[in-house]
């Protein structure tokens, strides 16, 4: 039953691939739409990046500050020790000069005010300079208490992707060596598929074993509904010959989406995954070698977290 199930699909995929230049043309237009998406994916990533680095620098800088208004503060401090002293000092000799003549003591009075002045002056500019020290610290401990929420959301997030690539590992152990790795790196996972375990030459129908592969993928896909699926398909730079497609990205696309609809019926949320095909044109090895060009046919299913909480938290 299940034999004549396959049959059906890949009768009703052959049938439906002979596409009208309209249906062709909307296609085209979804996958720009997703190409773009992808783009914007990657942009987020890095504009994350660029703002934790910012942060980081802000700081930096408010630390600096709030250094060197703690010394400005301690200068302050002595001076204004030191003309207290000074006022003290001259008071004892005011009083004690208080028997001689009033020009003389008037002399003594107008010092006493001026150093008061200056007094008052000072304990004003170390009032200012203290509100001003308490204003930069809270601003200090609030960037502070950001930046640690951020790096524990990004310290989380990695987290999440090592179980994660361990888990997809573990359920894809037996097809290492068959033309499938799982790599993680830059905080997302890469699961490249050679075409030798999915596809025949020229062709978008996924083989037993591929679909196998795909599907266990998948179990392991459909538990983690926060992770974002890029489904990229690839191909060598010999040119396509069939006649139901254009070329090489007209077939690099129709692979994709043929991995999508495998992870879709398993479970796998739509609005989690986008298909694109990327043709000849970001090659792995060279296409000079028949061993490099088996390594360009492939699936790429690159899987990278969401930053929604990330972006929360910088926009507030």
């Amino acid at each position: 039953m299940f034999k004549k199930i396959i049959v059906f699909i890949i009768a009703v995929i052959t049938l439906s691939s002979c596409v009208s230049k309209k249906l062709y043309q909307e296609l085209d237009s979804k996958y720009e739409k997703l190409k773009a998406s992808n783009s914007a994916l990657i942009q987020e990533k890095d504009d994350l990046l660029a703002s934790k680095n910012k942060l980081t620098s802000n700081l930096e800088k408010l630390q600096n500050e709030y250094n060197e208004l703690s010394d400005e503060k301690e200068i302050l401090q002595n001076e204004f020790i030191s003309l207290k002293h000074s006022y003290k000092n001259l008071d004892e000799s005011y009083k004690a000069l208080s028997t001689q003549s009033s020009k003389k003591l008037a002399e003594q009075s107008k010092k006493n005010q001026e150093l008061l002045s200056k007094l008052e002056e000072k304990e004003k500019t170390l009032a200012t300079e203290s509100m001003r020290l308490e204003k930069l610290q809270k601003e200090l401990d609030q960037r502070s208490k950001q930046i640690t929420e951020l790096q524990k959301l990004i310290d989380a997030k990695e987290a999440q992707m090592q179980q994660l690539k361990q888990a997809i590992s573990d359920a894809l152990h037996n097809f290492e060596g068959k033309g499938l790795t799982v790599v993680h790196k830059n905080g997302k996972i890469y699961v490249s598929m050679e075409n030798k375990l999915l596809f025949n030459s020229g062709s978008w129908a996924v083989g037993s074993e591929g679909k196998k592969a795909v599907e266990q993928l998948a179990s392991v896909l459909s538990e983690n509904t926060d992770i974002q699926v890029l489904i990229e398909g690839h191909t060598d730079n010999d040119p396509y010959v069939g006649k139901t497609l254009l070329d090489n990205w007209d077939l690099s696309v129709k692979r994709a989406t043929a991995i999508v609809r495998i992870l879709k019926e398993k479970g796998v949320n739509p609005t989690q995954i986008t298909a694109a095909g990327r043709g000849e044109f970001v090659p792995v090895d060279s296409n000079k070698t028949m061993a490099g060009k088996a390594k360009n046919r492939r699936i790429e299913i690159i899987l990278a977290p969401n930053f929604d909480e990330i972006s929360k938290l910088l926009n507030e």
